[in-house]
């Protein structure tokens, strides 16, 4: 009993003061209790926060489990599981599976049952498999579940629990202060048992926003974060999770209380498991993203939201000056906690992200590029019922394959360089699956599902895939090997573990990017140096300050820099990683075709 005493007191004191800033005190009271009740035999016995969650090591992979396929297996994910253990074993440390849960649309993000995994890629035997074998990140679609969930249905009949679950609105009030990330109606109408009712529908009608001021919805997310580590989650994904909370009269995004329920997110994964790491996704402007860091005490990791439509735009122009300036403006992560950087994702790429950080001319080149390379456009709804671009939907590799001038020879190496830059900022760094593999526009996805965001998660058939990446010359062999070779190099370099330091540089030349990664330890210094564009550009040494009397090699090329006052000679889109301390496996590695070869 005395045991149980003092485990009921150390939930309460970490969670009870979040329960009552989202509740009235007598609802956070019982919902103490019922909180314990749920936690009680999941506790961990250390509960203290764990600063070891990563490392230079962590590389993650961002796919959908049906990304490849093949006849030959039982299950998508079974085929996952071998592309994994034949192409990337020695690459990733951790895999983040877009949801992977019986489904109605949003390609996974319209969530029927979360306790199950879709028949049609396999079972919790298949993701087990892949746990087993690397940091699993699993989705928690918070905001919104499907139409077709069993929730919805009760919701439809007036039974328990679900018709309690969602938020009912009059239609006639005013909701032009919502912020929308979609162009559809905001208020869904429904048929029910008890009449017509029109209810809450951010991300559209399929997607049912469900209702958190009750606080056994809140419960019923617990249960199912504790039921994903259970399965082998070291990752939880929040999805959308800016919108959680409404309240009519306000934006409905960002409100404190979704604050504070992400904060209790932490909380009660620090006391169950101070190992798991908390995400979230909101793609909003870089000032609001960055409020979910909180004081150190909501997510774990946030997305790098700003850093894809920034570096693609330096790539279509040839310059660093904005990049430059957002870095500059990024603070480091706090104590605990890390970016996630990509450069692409099943998502198109935001443009919400680059607002206020890009010329007006710049943004309209941006749009007329991507549109010229193949590109789509999708647009969200303001108050005025005017609409503006939310994303751009595009695969990278294609998003690259020239710039604002138009096509030409340099898409690999444009598109390495993208990558490598990625992987060189400060966070932990993730490739989408189809970056990995230089997949084109799936232009013929888009025509079958009428959804533009199709163009970026084609889906591979296994075999296909096996014999492109058996033949050397082509693309996707090419970014593959250059990728994973990159990538094992980073991963033994102490001063691009997420946490270490980063310092903007200013060479003279703004067609060049460059910053500064010094290791946690001081005992690493790694100049990280990007030429933006398609002509050879000069570095001046003496711009990056070396220290004279140490050794400086290049860890992609292989190249020694003997005299400091030298002038370097990068070639279009190379990238340089110029270190003081070398480890022996990478000194044995050889240097990166693209950038030495030819």
């Amino acid at each position: 009993m005395m045991i149980l005493n003092k485990q009921y007191e150390r939930v309460s004191s970490r969670v009870k003061s979040l329960l009552n800033r989202v509740y009235e005190p007598e609802v956070a009271d019982d919902l103490m209790e019922k909180l314990f009740s749920l936690l009680e035999r999941h506790l961990s016995e250390l509960g203290e926060e764990d600063f070891d969650k990563w490392s230079e090591d962590n590389i993650l992979l961002i796919t959908y489990g049906n990304s490849i396929c093949s006849e030959k297996d039982p299950h998508p994910l079974a085929t996952l599981d071998r592309f994994l253990e034949q192409y990337l074993m020695d690459t990733v440390t951790g895999v983040h599976i877009l949801p992977f849960f019986p489904y109605s649309s949003d390609d996974g993000f319209a969530v029927i049952d979360y306790l199950e995994v879709d028949p049609e890629l396999g079972d919790w035997r298949d993701i087990q498999r892949i746990s087993s074998q690397f940091n699993l990140m699993v989705d928690l679609v918070v905001n919104h579940v499907s139409s077709q969930s069993q929730w919805f249905k009760q919701f439809k009949q007036g039974l328990k629990p679900g018709c309690d679950y969602f938020i009912e609105v009059d239609e006639a009030l005013n909701l032009s202060d919502v912020v929308r990330p979609r162009s559809t109606p905001l208020l869904v109408k429904v048929d029910t048992v008890q009449g017509e009712k029109h209810v809450w529908a951010t991300f559209g009608p399929d997607q049912i926003d469900v209702d958190f001021s009750n606080p056994e919805v809140l419960l019923e997310f617990i249960k199912i974060i504790l039921l994903y580590v259970q399965e082998g989650a070291r990752y939880i994904r929040l999805d959308a999770v800016g919108f959680l909370w409404k309240r009519v009269g306000t934006s409905c995004i960002h409100l404190q209380e979704t604050h504070a329920i992400v904060r209790l997110f932490r909380e009660i994964l620090q006391m169950v498991d101070p190992t798991v790491a908390l995400i979230t996704e909101t793609n909003v402007p870089n000032r609001e993203n960055l409020s979910y860091f909180g004081n150190r005490n909501e997510a774990h990791m946030i997305y790098n939201f700003s850093l894809p439509p920034l570096l693609l735009n330096a790539l279509l122009q040839g310059r660093s000056d904005h990049l430059k300036t957002w870095m500059m403006s990024m603070p480091p992560a706090p104590i605990g906690c890390a970016y996630f950087n990509f450069t692409a994702s099943h998502d198109g790429i935001g443009l919400r992200p680059a607002e206020g950080l890009l010329a007006h001319e710049e943004y309209t080149a941006l749009l007329e590029t991507m549109k010229k390379f193949g590109g789509e456009i999708s647009m969200r709804k303001h108050s005025d019922n005017t609409e503006s671009p939310y994303e751009v939907n595009i695969s990278l590799f294609d998003a690259l394959k020239g710039t604002v001038k138009g096509e030409d020879s340099w898409q690999i190496q444009r598109f390495l360089c993208a990558q490598t830059i990625m992987m060189s900022l400060e966070g932990i760094p993730a490739f989408y699956i189809h970056s990995l593999l230089a997949t084109h526009n799936d232009h013929e996805k888009v025509k079958r599902t009428g959804h533009k965001r199709s163009i970026n998660r084609h889906n591979w058939d296994y075999e296909v895939l096996d014999e492109k990446l058996k033949d050397p010359t082509s693309p996707h062999a090419i970014v593959l090997k250059e990728l994973r070779q990159l990538i094992q190099i980073r991963r033994r370099q102490k001063a691009f573990h997420p946490n270490a330091t980063q310092y903007t540089l200013h060479p003279l030349n703004p067609a060049l990017f460059a910053f500064w990664r010094q290791s946690i330890t001081r005992d690493q210094s790694i100049f990280s140096v990007h030429n933006l564009s398609d002509q050879p550009q000069e570095l001046r040494l003496a711009d990056l300050n070396l220290v004279s009397t140490d050794r400086w090699i290049d860890l992609i090329s292989g190249d020694t820099f003997e005299d400091i006052r030298d002038v370097y000679r990068l070639q279009p889109y190379q990238s340089v990683w110029i270190t003081n301390k070398l480890n022996s496996s990478a000194e044995e590695s050889s240097p990166s075709c693209y950038y030495v070869c030819e």
